[in-house]
């Protein structure tokens, strides 16, 4: 482990050598040194980074000085790409000094050259797909020549999910090099292959969690992890930990069988079992399932175990030496076939620690289980392992206790921002609306929208909380005022964002999903409009389950903190360099009335506030006027 002045020495060489000689950052400075003194004595650090820190670096110098073998992972798989296409190599760069660093992903986003070459001598595999996916495949079979990693995220193009899905595997489904005729050409097996040698590997935090409870590791042994934008973690947890079913799965099941028994009684029987499935799920659907379950759902379950079953078994009569390709083929129906058996006796057996429920469409439910807590979950796979630095711009004021990190057992520091939020914004409160549940809500949330447009001269981010708000504020709106407005619905996200930065006078709509991530910085933003207070659903039934643990506390444990972090994460977008301007509007009038505001507040950065209209509309015309 480096002294900390030698993390100060790499710290002041990297950021000398970004682009106009970089700028000194205390909190950066000061997260690095937390991070360092972590690594050296083992102790997990919670640690929130505001926008404009610079917290990748911070934590990625100690990392790359410290001696033993570390994982970080990010929450988005553009994040992986950015730690190892740009920051982990400039940073060599800057340190005059090697640096062993890997990417790896789950096994879906490496072409599987084995799949490969089965379509490429089987021209039966592509008699039942469209002219479109069978160009897409041949596409792909030029590229596997070419790359030298197999990673989807160096496509130049965007290959039908029906191509890729026909050259990929899941983990559930591989069977590994030993056992794969390709196991020596296989993409993923190198992209391990290169994070056993590394000192640095670069995850999604999905992967991540899947290792922690796999009963086979999926990555390196390491005694550092770094989990950027740690504010997601809980709800990754949830989902690693758990299971999902659905009707998918069985006719996914299905026609791998069909690859190798063209005849299959078992198939056909399969995919009635999926059918089954979605019929008996429906009545269920966004409601947690009772214990014991219903007769109903469980002689589904039982009738589709044995099919699952009885598929195994017509797999398992195929000969071992079949001619071609079938035995590859077969080896992954099997293995696919033993993890939706595994599945279907543990939702039968849901212990009084977990929840289940079902979720998804209407057309598609999904048989969903979870921990209820995470607590004991993490310490057995997790703090008693590893050590653990968590960051994020936003960081849940209840992380620790949700995530079963004790007081003593980890330090906490929040290093704010470096960016000059009293100088440069304000936060608007429209404490004069009716409240959002009350019939009158809505009409006047349209007309405050359209006044605040107009004086920032488009040049908005609007987030609505639902899908039916933001249409119908599009659609009131679009009558209102001459600036183009696109909704999330209208093109790809990428597109989106390019046309909204390009376009200067434009508008964005967006729900949830564009809460965090969108990076729009200049003069194409300079107001950022939030509907309602982004509270989780009432009938969640996973939240449900754990306030009913909480009991009287469960608003303050469960629903106050997911809505402030949220809220957080969307005020976040304003700001997102130093010479950034704007207003932030929050068009609920909670915000300056409900008894648990200043929770809220305390955790937005420090903007000058007001809850009168006219202030904020003098700023918005004073940036859109270049004064």
């Amino acid at each position: 482990m480096p002294e900390i002045t030698a993390v100060d020495e790499a710290l002041e060489a990297a950021v000398s050598a970004l682009e106009g000689g970089g700028e000194r950052r205390p909190g950066q400075r000061d997260m690095s040194h937390a991070v360092a003194e972590a690594v050296e004595s083992g102790r997990h650090l919670v640690v929130a980074a505001g926008t404009g820190t610079g917290k990748s670096l911070a934590y990625l110098v100690p990392l790359v000085l410290s001696d033993g073998p570390s994982v970080v992972a990010t929450a988005t798989k553009t994040l992986q790409d950015q730690l190892v296409g740009k920051d982990l190599p400039q940073l060599a760069e800057a340190l005059g000094r090697p640096v062993r660093f890997a990417v790896l992903k789950g096994r879906s986003n490496y072409l599987c050259v084995q799949r490969l070459e089965e379509h490429l001598a089987n021209d039966q595999l592509s008699l039942d797909i469209t002219e479109g996916t069978r160009a897409d495949i041949s596409r792909l079979a030029a590229w596997a020549t070419r790359t030298g990693t197999g990673d989807r995220a160096e496509l130049q193009f965007e290959p039908s999910a029906a191509a890729w899905d026909a050259l990929s595997v899941s983990g559930r489904e591989c069977p590994g090099t030993q056992r794969c005729p390709s196991g020596e050409a296989c993409f993923a097996e190198k992209a391990r292959h290169r994070a056993d040698a590394a000192d640095i590997v670069v995850v999604n935090t999905h992967l991540y969690c899947l290792h922690l409870f796999s009963d086979t590791p999926l990555l390196p042994e390491h005694d550092t992890v770094v989990i950027d934008e740690a504010h997601g973690l809980e709800d990754i947890v949830s989902d690693t930990a758990g299971l999902s079913l659905t009707g998918a799965r069985f006719d996914e099941l299905a026609r791998s069988i069909r690859a190798v028994v063209a005849e299959s009684a078992a198939a056909g029987d399969l995919e009635d079992a999926g059918v089954r499935l979605r019929q008996a799920l429906a009545p269920f659907r966004d409601k947690p399932l009772p214990a014991p379950l219903p007769s109903e759902l469980q002689d589904v379950a039982v009738l589709a175990r044995g099919r699952v079953d009885q598929a195994t078994a017509e797999l398992r009569a195929v000969p071992g030496d079949a001619p071609g390709d079938v035995g590859p083929r077969k080896l992954r129906a099997l293995l696919s076939a033993g993890a939706l058996a595994e599945d279907l006796a543990r939702a039968l057996e849901t212990g009084p620690a977990e929840v289940a429920w079902v979720s998804g469409a209407e057309s598609a439910p999904a048989w969903r289980i979870a921990p209820i807590q995470l607590g004991d979950l993490l310490t057995e796979h997790l703090w008693d392992n590893t050590t653990a630095v968590l960051t994020s711009a936003t960081i849940p004021m209840n992380l620790g206790e949700v995530l079963g990190l004790q007081p003593d057992d980890h330090d906490a520091l929040d290093v704010g921002s470096p960016f000059d939020y009293e100088a440069n914004g304000l936060l608007y409160c429209a404490k004069h609306l009716p409240d959002p549940r009350s019939p009158g809500y809505e009409s006047a949330l349209h007309e405050e929208l359209a006044a605040l447009i107009e004086a920032a001269g488009g040049r908005t981010l609007a987030l609505f909380t639902s899908y039916r708000a933001m249409d119908r504020a599009a659609e009131a709106l679009r009558a209102q005022i001459d600036f183009e407005i696109y909704t999330q619905r209208d093109l790809p996200k990428p597109e989106l964002l390019r046309r909204f930065a390009a376009e200067t006078e434009s508008c964005l709509f967006a729900t949830m999903s564009m809460w965090q991530g969108v990076d729009v910085p200049g003069e194409s933003l300079s107001l950022v409009a939030i509907d309602r207070l982004p509270f989780p659903r009432p009938d969640d039934p996973l939240l449900e389950a754990r306030r009913e643990r909480c009991g009287p506390n469960a608003f303050r444990l469960v629903d106050l903190p997911r809505a402030t972090t949220r809220l957080a994460q969307g005020v976040g977008r304003l700001i997102r360099r130093g010479d950034d301007r704007g207003v932030v509007a929050v068009l609920d009038s909670r915000m300056a009335r409900a008894g648990y505001r200043w929770e809220m507040v305390r955790a937005l950065p420090p903007f000058p506030r007001t809850a009168e209209r006219d202030r904020a509309e003098t700023l918005l015309r004073t940036i859109r006027d270049g004064v």
